[in-house]
């Protein structure tokens, strides 16, 4: 059993793989910071193999899958990404075009490239790491929130073309709230609310990918929040969030 894992240098993906490891499975670990995948790997107990990539290259992500698409790979997650915090008009476009190169382009590029093989031998699971930004806009990190809907929409589209095929490939979707991560350092803020670990989201999110749960909501909260996006006016959401979204500066 073998399972890839993008982002895997830091956080949720660093826990995954341990889930993972702890499960029986070997890995790929896939990351641009080698020496942390390489610390990992010491402290795991099944066979790892690490690569550097960077993930925000489309070349690198076909040359990713071309180097592991022969070697048996029965889980794929896509967890590398990040996040541009601020105004639409005020924030670094340079920033901005490679978070959705990272988190649109290169988890499109991986999950078609896997599902085909996966499809064709009826076996895999492929998990896509979003956000609870899936299920709204957000003003002040807007550029985030829609490669994040962008994640939650594909990957529900997919699920449903294999239930119409009768696949018996798994694919969903992870939304976690805010996790204790480097993610609001890479961003430039602070959470507004108290986080889960990324040791509980890591540990939640293998428990249901296995169950073959579509969309992953770890916590009471995010599940309550999930169904608030649902029935609030949208423009009662978008103050909402621009409150929140404005908290994490102070």
């Amino acid at each position: 059993m073998k399972a890839l894992v993008t982002g895997a240098s830091s956080g949720i993906g660093r826990d995954m793989a341990r889930v993972l490891s702890s499960k029986g499975y070997d890995l790929i670990l896939v990351a641009r910071r080698v020496e942390r995948l390489e610390e990992l790997k010491k402290e795991l107990k099944t066979n790892v193999e690490v690569i550097g990539a960077d993930l925000s290259k489309a070349d690198e992500c076909i040359g990713l899958y071309e180097k592991v698409k022969n070697k048996n790979i029965d889980i794929l997650i896509n967890n590398a990404g990040f996040g541009v915090f601020g105004e639409f008009t005020e924030s670094d476009l340079t920033k901005e075009l490679a978070m959705i190169d990272v988190n649109v382009k290169a988890v499109h590029i991986l999950t078609k490239l896997f599902l085909k093989d996966f499809k064709k031998r009826d076996s895999g699971y492929i998990l896509n790491v979003a956000s609870s930004a899936a299920f709204a806009a957000g003003p002040l990190l807007s550029s985030y929130y829609g490669t994040k809907n962008y994640v939650l929409r594909l990957t529900e589209a997919i699920y449903e073309e294999l239930r119409h095929d009768k696949s018996k490939v798994y694919v969903g979707v992870l939304c976690p709230g805010p996790v204790d991560t480097e993610f609001n350092d890479v961003a430039d803020v602070k959470f507004s609310a108290k986080p889960l670990t990324s040791e509980y989201v890591a540990n939640y999110a293998i428990k249901m990918m296995f169950k073959r749960k579509l969309i992953i909501s770890p916590g009471l909260v995010m599940k309550l929040a999930r169904f608030g996006c649902k029935i609030a006016p949208e423009k009662l959401m978008l103050k909402v969030c621009y409150g929140i979204q404005r908290a994490k500066e102070e």
